[in-house]
């Protein structure tokens, strides 16, 4: 069935600093061991003109606003004032900030698979800054970074991985970084433990 749960796919990315640190095969171990089915995987370096799109194709001008929003609110927070003229102008910064590290060296672009994809993966990823994020999450056991660090050194915060926020963004996100016959069609054994109904194929 096309809407079935069990069809729900989401876009994972690690990012410059996930290859750099030897990661790969443990973020792909923590995803596949809960059962998510990975459907497409490459690697590649992206343009900073593909990460732009990236963020700006699924978000577009009210994301922007929202991000400079909150950006804004950041800076006051910490009893400065933004450099930027409005919250538009500052959007614009943080998503140059984040092409610039989504494109400083080699990704692994994947997409996975499964019964509440999105969320699963958001929840194994953590939260977006890595001293925040829950304890046990990929982004809370393997790096250290923080908004005050990255603030202090004028970049975005380098948290290991992108993971689509919903599966509405995931299916926006996805034909950005793969062609449809790079997306693979396949049974997997799991699938009839997870998602048949009788789990009748078990016994001989």
């Amino acid at each position: 069935m096309e809407n079935h749960p069990s069809k729900e796919r989401t876009l994972v990315i690690i990012k410059p600093d996930g290859i750099q640190r030897s990661l790969v095969g443990e973020i792909v171990r923590r995803y596949e061991r809960t059962g998510l089915k990975l459907i497409a995987m490459k690697m590649l370096v992206a343009t900073e003109e593909m990460a732009i799109k990236h963020y700006y194709e699924v978000g577009g001008d009210a994301w922007l606003e929202e991000v400079g929003r909150k950006a804004r609110a950041s800076y006051e927070k910490k009893g400065l004032q933004s450099p930027y003229v409005d919250n538009m102008a500052n959007g614009r910064a943080v998503m140059e900030s984040n092409a610039k590290y989504l494109s400083a060296g080699p990704v692994v672009a994947m997409v996975w698979q499964g019964n509440q994809a999105c969320a699963l993966v958001r929840k194994i990823t953590g939260g977006t800054e890595p001293l925040t994020a829950d304890v046990g999450s990929i982004r809370s056991d393997y790096t250290l970074d923080t908004f005050a660090l990255a603030d202090v050194d004028q970049r975005s915060v380098r948290n290991l991985l992108h993971a689509s926020g919903n599966s509405e963004e995931a299916e926006k996100e996805i034909p950005i970084w793969f062609a449809g016959n790079e997306i693979l069609e396949y049974k997997h054994i799991q699938d009839a433990i997870l998602y048949d109904v009788n789990m009748d194929g078990i016994l001989e």
